[in-house]
């Protein structure tokens, strides 16, 4: 049984290794130069590419093609061998939809193909998250079927909480508006958002000042989180990785979660939601 996922997930290139991930890159495009995120960073660092970003450059993206997912499938398809593909939002992106597509193709061609899709509706470490718990799965000796089946039943309940530090990357990005933007710089204003059942991101509340955004942040889990110590979380940041691990921190004191795994932001969804940002990850009774 084989994953695939792709950068969108977040998931540090140790966590792709040990799981024996394959990788579908999508790109991100600056001063007119394309590159493909890869866990490894072969194409572009993610340091240089935050630094491109405090450095006022544009970054766009752009969704997986469906000729791109029929090269990477046909081989799996032409041998039949199981493959679970767990996608990026499917109201981030066209990605997932250019999958279905490519899988159905080759079905026609490869009656024996044996290609499963599943829409997330999870974005960053959201995503990685259901895939980390599709690894424990497998490794249960669950089926392809039911690993499957039981994302498709509980991704509803995985929770996204994070908030952005720099506003003018969501005002490049087409995400907010020059005077919105201006005026939550001169506010201090720092949004909270999540991520909902469709799939979206959806703002939550604001808070003024970068502390008691990420104090609201924990403070919001408490809603939602179930069995906290239980809870391997997972934590993803816009290359400010001390104030992610102080978040770490609160939520430790606060819910005694089993573990915390961290992970950098990357250039995909970094074009979007910019530096500084931090997000966390956790299963609860709702989105």
């Amino acid at each position: 049984m084989i994953f695939v996922t792709d950068s969108c997930s977040d998931l540090t290139n140790d966590f792709v290794e040990k799981m024996h991930l394959k990788i579908v890159p999508l790109s991100v495009e600056i001063e007119g130069k394309t590159y493909l995120h890869y866990p490894d960073e072969r194409e572009l660092k993610i340091k240089d590419f935050y630094q491109m970003l405090r450095d006022k450059k544009i970054a766009k993206t752009s969704l997986v093609n469906v000729g791109t997912f029929l090269d990477f499938f046909e081989p799996y398809a032409k041998s039949g061998e199981e493959v679970l593909y767990i996608a990026f939002s499917s109201a981030l992106s066209g990605t997932y939809q250019s999958s279905v597509i490519a899988s159905n193709e080759l079905k026609e061609k490869y009656p024996n193909s044996n290609i499963h899709v599943v829409d997330t509706l999870a974005a960053s470490m959201g995503q990685g998250l259901l895939v980390w718990y599709a690894d424990q799965l497998r490794k249960e000796g669950k089926s392809i079927v039911e690993i499957k089946n039981w994302i498709n039943e509980n991704k509803l309940n995985l929770c996204h909480l994070f908030t952005v530090d720099d506003l003018g990357t969501l005002k490049r990005g087409g995400r907010l508006s020059d005077t919105q933007a201006f005026l939550g710089s001169l506010l201090k204003i720092k949004p909270i958002l999540h991520v909902s059942d469709e799939g979206k991101l959806v703002p939550l509340k604001k808070a003024r000042g970068r502390d008691f955004s990420l104090e609201s942040m924990v403070e919001l889990m408490n809603d939602k989180i179930i069995e906290p110590k239980k809870q391997t979380i997972f934590i993803s940041h816009g290359d400010c990785e001390e104030e992610a691990k102080k978040v770490g921190a609160l939520i430790y004191e606060k819910y005694q979660v089993k573990d915390i795994i961290y992970s950098t932001i990357g250039p995909v969804i970094g074009a979007h939601s910019g530096p500084g940002t931090i997000a966390v990850f956790f299963m609860g009774n709702k989105r």
